[in-house]
C-alpha cells in the first residue's frame, strides 16, 4: 500500500502549493532522520511535529505547540504520513483541507532511545532532538481513547534533561521561520525571505580564555559547571572544507593529532566557525588521562583521541565573542550534535547543579576539576574572573630544569628537577620521583641529554646533590602533586607527562585564594579523609573501590547518602533491615545478613526478635548509615513494618521482575497496570525503581492488618492479575513459569521479607538506585536502571521535588 494515499486523498494539487511526493527510501528501521515543526496558522494556530520515518514523515498536529517545561504535556494529534519533501515546506495554503500561513519554524535531526516502529505500536516513543530550537529527550505517549473517539490522541512531553526549562515560552520569544527568517504574517503577505547577514572574514588565532584557580568552585544561578579536561587545549579553525587545529599558544599541531578529528570537524554544516576545546584520550578507566594522551601520541595511535568542544567564538562570518556564553553554548550544540557516541568529535555538556555538588562528582569518578564559567559572560581572552577552575587535587605545570640519573638498571631516571616562574625569574621547586618509566622515561631521558647546562638555572635553593645534570629550561611537564612546603617545595609530585603546548617563560606558581595544603587528594568539601562532619563514625579505607567500574569508593557512597538522608530517612529508621554486605566490592564476596555480628559500630542497634529471640539489625540516624557503609553494606533492605508495631505492616510491596526476553517498556507497562488495578480498589500507591530490571509498586497501610492478612491479600492480587492476562503475568516462582512473563512478586510481605529501600545504592556495575519516581515520569519512559550515584539524574532527582513526600500520609487500613 502507498504510505502517501491517505495524504493525496485530501489535496488537491491543482490548487495547493503542497508537494504531492513519493515515498523516499527507507532508512534503518531504528536509525531516525530529519525532523521538521511547521507553524501551521490554520483555522486555528497549531505546529505540525513530523519526524522521518521509513520513507515518509510521521506527523503529529501539537494544538498549543511544544514547551521546553516538562510539567507542560501538549496535545499531539497523530495524522496522516507526509512526503519528505514536506520538509521545506513554506506558504499559503489556500481555501480547502488545512488551509493557512505554514513556515518552517524548526529543523534539525531525531534519534530515537529505541525501535521507532515498536514503540509506535506500543504507544511511546521517545527521542532526542537535534534543531535549531528543540533539543534534548522528548516523549510521545498515546492516550486511551474514550469511547466513540476516532482521534488517535497522543501528548508531547519534554524529559527533564538539562535542556528542559521551566516558565517563559520559546514559541513567543523565537515565533520566526529558521529557514527564511519570515514571521507567518510575513510569509502570509508573500514578503521575500530575510537576506542573511554578509559573512566576514574570518580572523586568525585568537589568544583562547583562561580560568583563575580557587579553592573551591563559584556558587549561583549564573554559573555553568564543565567538567575540566585532562588533555590539549585546542582552538580549531573549520573554513572551506579544511581544519587547522591550534595549541593554546598558538602553533599549528593539526598534523599530530591525525585526520579522524580534522575530518569531523570539517564535515560539520557550517562554511566557517572557529571552536575552542580540548583534545583527550580515555584511560581504561573511561576518564580522560593525560598519560594516556602523551603515550597515545608517542606510539602514533591517533584513533583513541576525541575532541571535545566546548565553546564557539565564531561561525558563518559572525564573530560570537560578544554574545552570551550560554548562547555561544546553544549554537555550538545545535553544530556538533549529541547524538553520535562513537564519533570523534563532542560537544562537551555544562552542568547547573551547585558547583560544590559537581565537584564532588567530578573527582569521586578520578577526574581533574571543573570549570565554572559565567553564562552571561563574553568570551575575554587571556585570565578571567568569568572562568574558575576547582581542583579535586592540586596538578599544575612546571619547568624542568635538570634531573638525577638512575643507577638501577633499565631505569632511565630517578627524578626530575623542576622550577616555576615568579617576579620574573625561575625558581627552584622541588623534585618529581614517580610518574615515568620504561619507554616514557628513556624518551625523556634523551630529549634532557640535548639541551645541558653548565649550572642551574633556577634561583632559590638549589639541591646540593653532584649527582643532579642541569639543562636548559625549555621543556615544561605536567606534575600532580599534594601540596606546597612553607618554602615553597612540592609535596609527593608525580609526572604525568609533557606539555609541549606550553612556552616555559608562561609556567608559574598557581595558587588558590584560600589553599589548603593537608586536604586530603580526593576530597573536595574540606572534611578530613573518612569523616563525615557531626559523626561519630570514621572510615577506614575510605577510597576503597566499592563500585570499581563505576569508580565509586566507601566515602563516595557516604556522601552519596549525606544529600538522600533527608528523603531516606523516615523509611530506614526505626524498622528491621537486611543488608548486602560487599567488604571487598561487589565484584568480590557479597553475602547477605539479617542478624547481628561480632565487631557491629554501636550505631547500628540490635533488637531481640520476639518470634524467636534473634537480634534484629535497626538505626536510629545516620551514624547508623554510616556504620553500615564502614561495614560494606551495598545494599539497605527494609522490613513492611517498623519496630513498634513488628507485626502490623505500614505497607507492602508489588515487586515486578520480567523474565529475561522481555523489554523495559513491557514492566512499565506492567507497572502502570497495576498502580490502575490499585487505584481501582481505593488503595493509594507509589512507585520506584528497583535499580535493577523492574519496579516497585508499594502501598502504605494503616497498619492494623497483620503480615498473614497482608500476604494473603498480595497474593490474591497477583493471581488475579495473572488469571486476567495468563500470557504476561505470572504469581509463581518458578523459572518456568516465568517463562516470557513477568512475575508479580508478592512473597516480599511475609515476616521477615524484605524489599529495597528507597534511595539505597545497588549491587549492580554502575551503582543504580531505588529511586521514588511519580507515575507521570514512569509513563514518559523512566526506566528500572536510569539513576546513578553521580549521575546528574539522581541529582536533579535529589534536587526536585519529592514524589514520595506524602507516602505515610496517603496510607490507609487493609480491609478484605
Amino acid at each position: 500500500m502507498d504510505k502517501l494515499e491517505p495524504y493525496r486523498a485530501k489535496r488537491n494539487f491543482a490548487q495547493t502549493p503542497e508537494p504531492s511526493g513519493t515515498p523516499a527510501k527507507a532508512s534503518g528501521a531504528d536509525a531516525g532522520g530529519a525532523f521538521v515543526v511547521h507553524k501551521h496558522a490554520a483555522r486555528r494556530l497549531h505546529y505540525d511535529l513530523r519526524l522521518e520515518h521509513d520513507g515518509v514523515l510521521w506527523s503529529w498536529a501539537v494544538t498549543r505547540g511544544p514547551s521546553l517545561d516538562p510539567a507542560e504535556k501538549r496535545l499531539a494529534v497523530h495524522v496522516e504520513d507526509h512526503p519528505l519533501d514536506y520538509r521545506s515546506f513554506e506558504g499559503v495554503i489556500p481555501k480547502g483541507y488545512g488551509a493557512g500561513t505554514m513556515l518552517v519554524w524548526d529543523e534539525g535531526t531525531w534519534a530515537p532511545e529505541f525501535d521507532p516502529a515498536w514503540g509506535m505500536q506500543k504507544g511511546h516513543l521517545r527521542f532526542d532532538l537535534h534543531g535549531q530550537k528543540l533539543r534534548g529527550l522528548w516523549d510521545l505517549v498515546r492516550l486511551k481513547p474514550k469511547p466513540g473517539e476516532k482521534r488517535d490522541n497522543w501528548l508531547l512531553i519534554k524529559a527533564d534533561d538539562r535542556q528542559a526549562r521551566s516558565g517563559g515560552d520559546i514559541l513567543e520569544k523565537q515565533p520566526r521561520s529558521v529557514k527564511s527568517g519570515r514571521t507567518v504574517e510575513e510569509v502570509a503577505a508573500g514578503k521575500p525571505p530575510r537576506r542573511k547577514p554578509k559573512r566576514a572574514p574570518m580572523p586568525g588565532f585568537i589568544e583562547p580564555e583562561l580560568a583563575r584557580l580557587r579553592d573551591k568552585p563559584p556558587e549561583g544561578g549564573d554559573w555553568l559547571h564543565e567538567v575540566k579536561f585532562d588533555g590539549y587545549r585546542i582552538q580549531a579553525h573549520v573554513s572551506g572544507g579544511k581544519t587547522t587545529l591550534y595549541t593554546r599558544s598558538g602553533l599549528d599541531w593539526t598534523g599530530r593529532f591525525g585526520e579522524a578529528i580534522a575530518r569531523s570537524l570539517a564535515s560539520l554544516d557550517c562554511h566557517d566557525a572557529i571552536i575552542d576545546g580540548e583534545i583527550v584520550v580515555m584511560s581504561d578507566k573511561g576518564v580522560a588521562s593525560f598519560p594516556a594522551l602523551q603515550a597515545t601520541l608517542s606510539g602514533g595511535q591517533t584513533d583513541r583521541m576525541l575532541y571535545y568542544a566546548f565553546d564557539l567564538l565564531w561561525l558563518d562570518g559572525i564573530d560570537l565573542r560578544q554574545s552570551a556564553l550560554v548562547e555561544r553554548k546553544t549554537r555550538l550544540e545545535a553544530l556538533i550534535g549529541t547524538g553520535n557516541r562513537h564519533a570523534p568529535v563532542h560537544f562537551s555538556e555544562h552542568f547547573s547543579e551547585p558547583g560544590r555538588t559537581m565537584l564532588a562528582h567530578v573527582c569521586r569518578m578520578g577526574l581533574e576539576g571543573i570549570i565554572s564559567k559565567r553564562g552571561g559572560a563574553p568570551y575575554q581572552s587571556g585570565r578571567s574572573t568569568a572562568w574558575v577552575k576547582a581542583k579535586c587535587s592540586l596538578r599544575q605545570e612546571f619547568v624542568i630544569v635538570g634531573y638525577v640519573p638512575s643507577t638501577a638498571r633499565g631505569r632511565a631516571l630517578r627524578s626530575l628537577v623542576v622550577g616555576y616562574n615568579k617576579g620574573g625569574r625561575l625558581h627552584y621547586g622541588g623534585r618529581v620521583g614517580t610518574g615515568f618509566a620504561g619507554s616514557v622515561a628513556d624518551d625523556l631521558r634523551k630529549r634532557l641529554d640535548r639541551i645541558p647546562a653548565k649550572k642551574a638555572p633556577v634561583d632559590g635553593a638549589p639541591p646540593k646533590d653532584k649527582q643532579v645534570r642541569w639543562v636548559k629550561p625549555k621543556l615544561v611537564c605536567e606534575v600532580e602533586f599534594r601540596g606546597w612546603s612553607d618554602d615553597g617545595i612540592l609535596r609527593q609530585a608525580s609526572f604525568q607527562g609533557l606539555r609541549d603546548d606550553k612556552p616555559a617563560r608562561e609556567v608559574v606558581a598557581e595558587s588558590a585564594s584560600a589553599p589548603a595544603e593537608d586536604a586530603p587528594a580526593r576530597r573536595s568539601d574540606g572534611r578530613a579523609p573518612g569523616r563525615i562532619r557531626g559523626m561519630s563514625v570514621k572510615l577506614t579505607s575510605p577510597d576503597k573501590l566499592l563500585w570499581p567500574e563505576a569508580g565509586l569508593s566507601k566515602a563516595g557512597l557516604l556522601h552519596y547518602y549525606e544529600k538522600a538522608w533527608p528523603r531516606m530517612e523516615r523509611f530506614v529508621v526505626g524498622r528491621p533491615l537486611s543488608l548486602v554486605r560487599a567488604p571487598d566490592g561487589i565484584d568480590g564476596q557479597r553475602f547477605f545478613q539479617k542478624h547481628a555480628s561480632k565487631g557491629m559500630h554501636p550505631a547500628i542497634i540490635r533488637t531481640a526478635d520476639p518470634e524467636d529471640g534473634e537480634e534484629l539489625l535497626s538505626i536510629r540516624e545516620f551514624d547508623g548509615l554510616a556504620a553500615l557503609v564502614q561495614f560494606g553494606v551495598v545494599e539497605v533492605h527494609i522490613w513492611g513494618s517498623t519496630l513498634d508495631a513488628i507485626e502490623q505492616p505500614d505497607q507492602m510491596v508489588f515487586d515486578l521482575d520480567p523474565d529475561e526476553g522481555l523489554v523495559v517498556e513491557d514492566v512499565r507497562a506492567a507497572a502502570l497496570d497495576v498502580i490502575d488495578r490499585l487505584d481501582a480498589l481505593g488503595l493509594p500507591s507509589f512507585v520506584k525503581t528497583s535499580g535493577g530490571k523492574g519496579f516497585h509498586v508499594v502501598v502504605p497501610l494503616k497498619p492494623s492488618a497483620d503480615w498473614s492478612t497482608v500476604k494473603t491479600f498480595t497474593h490474591d492480587f497477583a493471581r488475579a492479575m495473572e488469571q486476567a492476562d495468563p500470557g504476561r503475568y505470572t504469581s509463581v516462582l518458578s523459572k518456568k513459569a516465568r517463562k516470557n512473563r513477568i512475575f508479580i512478586d508478592y512473597l516480599r510481605n511475609g515476616r521477615g521479607s524484605t524489599a529495597v529501600a528507597p534511595w539505597s545504592s545497588r549491587a549492580k556495575p554502575k551503582a543504580t538506585v531505588a529511586v521514588p519516581i511519580t507515575r507521570d515520569m514512569l509513563r514518559a519512559g523512566a526506566g528500572p536502571a536510569d539513576f546513578t550515584i553521580g549521575s546528574a539524574a539522581l541529582e536533579r532527582a535529589l534536587d526536585g521535588p519529592d514524589p514520595w513526600a506524602d507516602f505515610f500520609k496517603a496510607a490507609k487500613p487493609l480491609k478484605l
